[in-house]
């Protein structure tokens, strides 16, 4: 069964040791299924040379926001934001949204450019990815003030309470489950993946971060999202091969602009 990695950062993989080249990294995704990827934008600074390190692959995807953790007058630029998310490559805004963990001292930054990436995703018609941590209320205040379940999204690596995950998908958003789930301390995230319905997951790795176990400080890949798959699907009680056909459905309906490279 084929996989989609919804979240990666193919870019910031360390090509000096663990892979020769993004070539490597990705054929060796393949050998264990992952045929696609979305490749997550960070900055606007960033965005160009990431879009043109991934274009030439088919199978990769990109998005185009600023991570709540990487905040600055510079990038908070809606302009500049639509300008380049306006690009056909770009299926997808952000990531973007509230981390109250690490940088509550830019919490009021911090909603303002979530609240321009909602704006732009809702004039692009383009469907959010949703960085929240420890920020609850005004994750989800701000995406129904902002009408986001017009185009819907996804909170990736999540890591939050069942009550917001379900608020989060009357919504239209969708949860996608990253190698967390494998860790020893992840007791609360595992009974949240039982509860939730497989039809609104999505599995990730948000490499080079996170690698699950047994791969732990190991630097993360893309390759890795068959174990995250593997992991969800015991938990869920249920075939490795559901796991991997449901929630690569559940990507393609979420994320319209990402064809399947076989319908390229």
């Amino acid at each position: 069964m084929l996989l989609v990695d919804s979240h990666c950062h193919l870019d910031k993989l360390d090509y000096g040791k663990k892979h020769k080249s993004m070539d490597e990294a990705i054929a060796k995704a393949a050998s264990r299924g992952v045929n696609h990827m979305l490749c997550i934008g960070v900055g606007l600074n960033s965005f160009p040379d990431m879009l043109k390190a991934v274009e030439p692959y088919p199978q990769v995807f990109a998005s185009c926001g600023v991570h709540p953790l990487h905040q600055n007058d510079e990038q908070n630029n809606p302009e500049r934001l639509r300008e380049l998310a306006s690009h056909p490559s770009v299926v997808a805004i952000g990531e973007t949204g509230l981390d109250y963990f690490y940088a509550p001292d830019t919490a009021e930054l911090q909603k303002r450019s979530f609240e321009q990436h909602v704006q732009v995703a809702v004039e692009l018609n383009k469907p959010l990815i949703i960085h929240t941590r420890s920020a609850q209320e005004d994750t989800l205040e701000i995406l129904r003030k902002g009408g986001a379940d017009k185009v819907g999204g996804v909170l990736h690596c999540f890591t939050e309470s069942l009550e917001m995950a379900e608020a989060a998908i009357e919504l239209g958003f969708y949860i996608s489950i990253s190698g967390i789930v494998t860790f020893r301390s992840a007791d609360a995230l595992r009974e949240v993946v039982k509860a939730l319905p497989l039809e609104r997951l999505l599995v990730e790795t948000d490499s080079p971060w996170l690698a699950p176990v047994p791969f732990r400080g190991e630097e993360n890949e893309p390759a890795y999202t068959r174990t995250v798959a593997e992991y969800v699907a015991k938990l869920k009680g249920v075939p490795y091969e559901e796991v991997a056909k449901q929630t690569t459905a559940n990507f393609f309906e979420l994320f319209k602009l990402a064809r399947p490279v076989g319908e390229l």
